[in-house]
């Protein structure tokens, strides 16, 4: 079968890495999707579309005939935390990890068609919630993986380098955020999903829901909890109410995972604004005009 990468596949990997690496490995993708699935001697059913927007996901058939996903990540996205997470949760919450070397992950199969956007909205937060909590646990010693203040310092470093001068006050709101966030400091060291929203969290027969594509790091957890606050986004926005809703939402989830409300409006805010500038950036400009106005209420 034609290992051909969605769209959106194509589109997000060339806007985070430039063109010229994504189209090299993208161009090599077939005859090493080829070579995952013949290794571990796997029957293909299908390539999901539209899937996700940092790898290749195959749906399989192992030997014994037992379904399957194969999951195919270029290096430059750095598959090894995955795996290391993924075999750190065991399954808790998370997708199970059957096997992963190098770049091919073979994972439990989940339902891809359903994940908690499915859901209305009340429920779909707190089935997030409840999964989430899961997740968070204690890095194992010299774990290796990047820390949060790592992460979001790469990211500040991006966004100090804007170039629209519309957001600039925003982007000044947020590193201060960041700033002081991270002087302050907190005692938690959490293993974190790293990348956790409603759209992460799929239906499965081993539990009714469980957390795909992490992208692992460790921190407090009301970072974490930040890309989850806006969720339907555009649901927000186009409400007359959306700025108290959002207000509202940021104090119900750190109400219900314990966590400092403040601390989670902080890394809410810095999140918002750095995926509103990577937008604007990349030429998304109208998902960048929704990101920088949830950011602005909070």
């Amino acid at each position: 079968m034609a290992f051909e990468p969605p769209r959106r596949l194509v589109r997000t990997l060339s806007e985070t890495y430039g063109e010229s690496v994504a189209g090299e490995w993208l161009g090599q993708l077939p005859g090493i999707a080829q070579d995952a699935v013949e290794r571990r001697e796997l029957t293909v059913e299908r390539v999901v579309a539209p899937g996700g927007g940092s790898s290749l996901v195959v749906l399989v058939r192992r030997p014994d005939g037992a379904p399957a996903a194969l999951k195919v990540v270029p290096p430059f996205a750095a598959p090894e935390p995955e795996r290391a997470a993924l075999t750190h949760w065991k399954g808790w919450g998370s997708v199970e990890l059957i096997s992963g070397s190098g770049g091919a992950l073979l994972l439990e199969r989940l339902h891809s068609e359903t994940s908690l956007r499915s859901l209305p909205e009340a429920k779909a937060l707190l089935e997030a919630a409840g999964t989430v909590r899961k997740l968070w646990v204690e890095p194992v010693a010299e774990h290796g993986f990047e820390t949060v203040a790592e992460r979001t310092a790469r990211q500040a470093d991006a966004m100090r380098a804007a170039t629209d001068p519309q957001v600039a006050p925003l982007v000044t709101a947020a590193l201060d955020a960041r700033a002081e966030l991270l002087a302050a400091g907190t005692a938690e060291l959490m293993l974190l999903h790293g990348a956790f929203r409603q759209g992460k969290v799929l239906s499965g027969d081993r539990a009714p829901w469980l957390a795909v594509g992490p992208v692992p790091v460790v921190g407090e957890r009301a970072y974490d909890l930040a890309r989850l606050v806006r969720d339907r986004v555009e649901d927000l926005v186009a409400a007359a109410s959306g700025a108290s809703a959002t207000r509202r939402r940021v104090n119900k989830l750190a109400d219900s995972l314990d966590i400092d409300r403040e601390r989670l409006r902080g890394w809410t805010l810095f999140r918002a604004v750095e995926s509103g500038v990577r937008a604007l950036e990349a030429g998304r400009r109208q998902d960048a005009e929704l990101l920088l106005e949830f950011a602005d209420w909070l």
